[in-house]
C-alpha cells in the first residue's frame, strides 16, 4: 500500500489537514486511535474573535474568521451531516469605562466584521450585566464529536483504527514504511502524543489541562454568554460551561477543584443556581510555549512534518492553518515565520 501521506492522528488537524490533500488528489492514510483524541472530543468548540479579559480581537482574526464558518459549512454538505451553530456571543460590560470604550469600538473599521450590536442595559433578568454588554457576530460552536464522526465516515477506507508504533517505521529509498504502508511523507498531527515522539519530544510544548462541565439552567437565550466563563446553550435548558487551564495536575482527571472554580464563575453570570451536573470533562490541550501552532518540516529527518500545537483555539486556527500547511506540503509554499517550527530548530 503506497500513498503520498501517512497522517497521524484524527483529531481536528489531521481532519482538516487530510481533507485538504485529498482535495488536491493526494491518497492518504490517517492512523487514528479514537482514545487518543481526547483534547478534542472534550473541548468546547467555541470560536470567538473578541478573547481575554481586555476584550482585544484574537490574534490573527482578520485572517483566520474568514475562513472558519465557509470551510465548516462545506463540511456539512459534503457529509450531508449539522455540526456548525452560528451564534452570536454576547460579553457583558464590567464599568462604565468599558462600556464608553466599546461606544468607541463601534466607530473602528477593524471591530466592523465581529461586532453585532452593543447595549447599555441588562439583557435578562437572570443575567449578572448590569452596563450591558457587546453583541459578537462570526462566531459560534462547532459540535467537534459530530464534527469527527461525521469526517470519519468521509474517509472511510482512507482511516486506520490503530495506534502508530513509530519503532516499526523505518526509511526505506527515501520513503517511510512499517512493512504494509509505504509513504512519501509522515505527518504528526497527534496533539500532546507527538511529544512522545523521538522527532518533536524537544520542542516546547506547554500542555495544558482544561476541565468543563455540563450543567442544566432554566435558562436558555439565543446567545452565547461569555466573560470568565462561556456558558453555551445544546438544548433547552442544557449548556456547557468552561473552561479551566491548568499547567498542573495532567495527569488527574476531572477536579472538584475545578467544578467549584466553574461554578463559581457561572454565579458571577448568570443569576440562577444549577438545578443538576449532566457531566464533569476534561482533556489536555496540546498548547505550546508561545502559544502559536507548530507548523512544518523536521530539519533532519527526511519529510517528517509537524501540524500540532493548536491549543484551546484550534477551531478557529486550524481551518486557515490547514490551508498554509497543504500549500507547503504540495506547492512548496512557505510558512509564515510566526508559526513555523524553523522558530526553535535550536532546540531539535
Amino acid at each position: 500500500m503506497e500513498i503520498d501521506f501517512l497522517l497521524i492522528g484524527q483529531g481536528l488537524a489531521g481532519t482538516a489537514l487530510g481533507y485538504r490533500l485529498k482535495q488536491r488528489g493526494y491518497s492518504i492514510k490517517i492512523m487514528d486511535t479514537p482514545a487518543d483524541n481526547q483534547s478534542s472530543r472534550v473541548a468546547a468548540g467555541l470560536f470567538n474573535p473578541v478573547t481575554g479579559r481586555k476584550m482585544v480581537k484574537t490574534w490573527n482574526a482578520d485572517l483566520l474568521f474568514p475562513e472558519i464558518i465557509p470551510f465548516y459549512s462545506e463540511l456539512e454538505q459534503l457529509t450531508e451531516q449539522q455540526f456548525l451553530t452560528i451564534q452570536s456571543i454576547y460579553r457583558p460590560f464590567l464599568s462604565v469605562e468599558e462600556q464608553n470604550e466599546w461606544m468607541g469600538h463601534s466607530a473602528d473599521e477593524a471591530f466592523q466584521p465581529y461586532l453585532k450590536a452593543i447595549v447599555q442595559e441588562s439583557q435578562s433578568e437572570y443575567l449578572q450585566d448590569p452596563y450591558g454588554g457587546v453583541y459578537l457576530k462570526n462566531s459560534g460552536w462547532l459540535d467537534i464529536v459530530s464534527f469527527l464522526d461525521a469526517m470519519k465516515g468521509y474517509f472511510g477506507e482512507d482511516l486506520i483504527l490503530r495506534k502508530f508504533t513509530e519503532e516499526q517505521f523505518r526509511l526505506e529509498n527515501g520513503k517511510w514504511t512499517d512493512g504494509e504502508i509505504v509513504t512519501g511523507n509522515l505527518i504528526f498531527c497527534s496533539g500532546v502524543k507527538a511529544m512522545e515522539t523521538r522527532f518533536f519530544s524537544e520542542l516546547p510544548f506547554a500542555p495544558v489541562k482544561g476541565e468543563i462541565l455540563e450543567v442544566r439552567q432554566d435558562f436558555t437565550p439565543d446567545y452565547i454568554v461569555n466573560r470568565g466563563v462561556f456558558r453555551v446553550p445544546l438544548s433547552e435548558g442544557l449548556h456547557r460551561v468552561g473552561s479551566t487551564y491548568t499547567w498542573h495536575d495532567l495527569d488527574q482527571g476531572p477536579t472538584e477543584r475545578a467544578k467549584k472554580e466553574l461554578t463559581e464563575r457561572l454565579a458571577s453570570l448568570v443569576k440562577l443556581p444549577v438545578e443538576k451536573y449532566v457531566s464533569h470533562k476534561t482533556g489536555i490541550r496540546p498548547a505550546t510555549k508561545d502559544r502559536k501552532p507548530f507548523l512544518g518540516k523536521h530539519p533532519d529527518h527526511p519529510n517528517v512534518y509537524l501540524f500540532d500545537g493548536f491549543g484551546a483555539k484550534g477551531v478557529s486556527l486550524i481551518p486557515y492553518f490547514s490551508k498554509i500547511m497543504m500549500h507547503h506540503l504540495v506547492d512548496q509554499s512557505p510558512i509564515p515565520s510566526d508559526v513555523d517550527i524553523a522558530r526553535y530548530f535550536d532546540y531539535i
